[in-house]
């Protein structure tokens, strides 16, 4: 069937039989009789042979991805152990938010490359979502709560967030001791509009929206929102991912129990996204494997540290 995909890929690329076959080396009527039987085994028709011009039938648009995401997979294979090697090489290109890339990301590329010396990889930190049918990425990570779309998602770990502030502010303003009690704080904002899903927002309270806080300081900047709350400014609620080793340090207090999307389908969590027929499976795949195992079911940020 491999040799069917081939073909049948040749096709859609070449527009008609005739190229097809000359992409492929071989007569019109070898194209011709590969596609009719694929289309007998799969039941369906793949594409509207009345016109002049080929043209995909529905079931053969969404069969393409597959058959690209098979080949894809299966020529990387062969790439990746060529002349009898076991060990992995080639490029792998990775995208990620800019804080969480490199506190976390970056790490776990360290270690990736320390065990399999033969692979690279391109790590690009940046806080604009890649549109993965256009760059050829071979795997994003993601945080929020993923649209509906053609990406394969992994979840990498929940997004919890914390409550948190400097003991230099506490002992100027005082500890609230509900978080209701935010509202006649110094609560350090980001100034983007809406507010993003789950910020100030707390089981309970407030119909699910947001609480209505405010402080001097709003910015669209959550590393400064960060820096101003350890300078005693203000309260943050910020990600866990962010604000853990601070809070072990001792640079910062966790004021109430972690909030967390509990949803399942549709949850605000970090994810480790990829499009297939672009992205290099095997390779994409094995850093997966590897970045899990480096954040754990934890995940590592969230628990006690001795």
């Amino acid at each position: 069937m491999l040799k069917d995909l081939d073909v049948f890929v040749a096709i859609v690329d070449a527009g008609n039989f005739s190229k097809a076959a000359q992409e492929l080396d071989v007569a019109v009527s070898s194209v011709t009789r590969r596609l009719d039987g694929l289309e007998e085994e799969l039941g369906v028709r793949l594409f509207r042979r009345g016109s002049r011009k080929l043209v995909l039938t529905d079931a053969g648009e969404h069969f393409l991805q597959t058959a690209r995401s098979v080949l894809s997979e299966l020529n990387e294979a062969r790439e990746l152990f060529a002349n009898g090697e076991a060990e992995p090489r080639g490029l792998l290109t990775i995208t990620a938010p800019t804080a969480f890339g490199r506190r976390h990301v970056a790490p776990a590329v360290r270690t990736f490359l320390a065990a399999y010396p033969l692979m690279k990889v391109d790590l690009r930190l940046s806080d604009k979502i890649v549109d993965l049918s256009v760059e050829r990425v071979d795997l994003a990570i993601r945080i929020g709560r993923l649209a509906d779309s053609e990406l394969v998602a992994t979840r990498l770990a929940p997004l919890r967030r914390l409550v948190c502030a400097a003991p230099a502010y506490l002992k100027t303003a005082g500890r609230p001791v509900d978080t209701r009690e935010l509202v006649n704080h110094e609560c350090l904002t980001v100034s983007s509009k809406p507010t993003p899903p789950g910020w100030w927002t707390f089981p309970g309270l407030n119909r699910g929206a947001p609480l209505p806080v405010s402080g001097r300081l709003q910015c669209d900047d959550t590393e400064t929102l960060l820096e101003a709350a350890v300078a005693g400014l203000g309260i943050v609620h910020l990600a866990s991912w962010m604000v853990s080793e601070l809070v072990q340090d001792g640079k910062l207090v966790s004021l109430f129990p972690p909030t967390e999307d509990k949803g399942v389908k549709d949850a605000i969590a970090i994810y480790a996204v990829r499009l297939p027929g672009r992205s290099h499976v095997v390779r994409a795949r094995l850093f997966l494997e590897h970045i899990l195992e480096h954040i754990g079911t934890g995940p590592y940020w969230d628990l006690p540290q001795s």
